[in-house]
């Protein structure tokens, strides 16, 4: 039996972070998949975590694994994807490295991903952006932090690693205000600041002080923040953005909402579906056309530039209620 730990241990600190430069985050979301699958099967044959092996890990285990975090931890059909995808990318790693468990690699890989229904984006109206980015207090240290903290993650379109990376090195705020931004698959794009969002900016700088962290945004013990930390800032301001904005609360906000909403706005505003790619980093525009479909323009325009058929004349008119009587009987 080919001891497990090991090879794990190879694939998480030297092969994800070294040999193939994964961010932190896909380190932390493979990590995490890794976590459940290893609890899964310790339970499974009653020992512990660090004493399976690598023969126990078969395709069985990882297809019965991906039916209990959906049936047991009620995981979606893309969490469950996510998982398999981790899976994998560790299968392919031992493929070289153990050339005996060949057979035992391919039939782990050879498991389908499931397929998922796509849904229109949720995103949040014009009216309703701007309850959300009035909630917080300016007038409080904490509260300039926040409100520069969602006016830039909504002007900028920031996916929330995006924003809780952003340093103080890739801020520029004079002459022209614009922030450097390293994007998904190491990409880097450089966006312009509207003056309101550069304004705001200028004013958490002014009172954020030294801090040890690089990191524009930081907790008030100077450490950077962190993504569970912002989506508990986003959600206590959505409860009283709905408030002003009563529409929000039949809307599940999240800190992809915020992406979703800049994007539809940006799209909305040029018509050009490769200026929101461009903006939002993506590798393609075929990402970004999720946004057409939950564009109600689109469909208006296309809808009066064609020319409906005609209907053809006449009106119904009921049968006698007698003959229709004596036909039944």
């Amino acid at each position: 039996m080919t001891p497990l730990a090991p090879h794990l241990e190879a694939f998480f600190r030297i092969h994800l972070p070294i040999e193939r430069a994964y961010s932190r985050h896909t380190c932390d979301t493979y990590a995490h998949a890794f976590q459940l699958l290893l609890t899964f099967a310790a339970t499974r044959y009653k020992t512990s975590p660090s004493a399976l092996a690598l023969e126990q890990v078969d395709a069985l285990l990882v297809v019965d694994f991906l039916a209990h975090i959906e049936t047991s931890r009620h995981n979606s059909a893309t969490t469950r994807n996510a998982r398999l995808a981790a899976i994998k990318s560790f299968a392919h790693f031992i493929e070289y490295r153990v050339p005996g468990a060949v057979d035992q690699v391919h039939r782990i890989l050879a498991i389908p991903v499931k397929r998922t229904d796509q849904r229109l984006v949720d995103y949040l109206n014009r009216e309703e952006v701007q309850a959300l980015l009035d909630a917080p207090e300016p007038k409080t240290r904490m509260g300039t932090r926040d409100r520069a903290m969602l006016h830039l993650c909504f002007a900028a379109g920031l996916r929330v690693s995006e924003l809780i990376g952003l340093r103080m090195d890739e801020l520029e705020l004079h002459p022209d205000p614009s922030i450097r931004v390293r994007g998904k698959g190491r990409r880097e794009r450089i966006l312009p600041l509207w003056r309101e969002t550069a304004v705001a900016l200028r004013g958490w700088v002014a009172i954020r002080e030294e801090a040890p962290a690089p990191e524009v945004f930081v907790n008030a013990r100077g450490q950077p923040l962190t993504r569970s930390g912002f989506e508990y800032i986003l959600d206590k301001y959505v409860r009283k953005a709905i408030v002003t904005s009563p529409s929000i609360s039949h809307k599940r906000v999240s800190p992809h909402v915020l992406r979703h909403s800049c994007a539809m706005h940006t799209l909305q505003a040029t018509r050009d579906v490769r200026k929101v790619s461009l903006w939002l980093g993506h590798a393609s525009t075929k990402s970004t056309e999720i946004y057409l479909h939950a564009d109600p323009t689109e469909k208006l325009a296309a809808l009066d530039a064609g020319v409906p058929p005609t209907l053809k004349r006449g009106h119904f008119r009921a049968p006698d209620r007698l003959l229709a009587m004596l036909r039944r009987a």
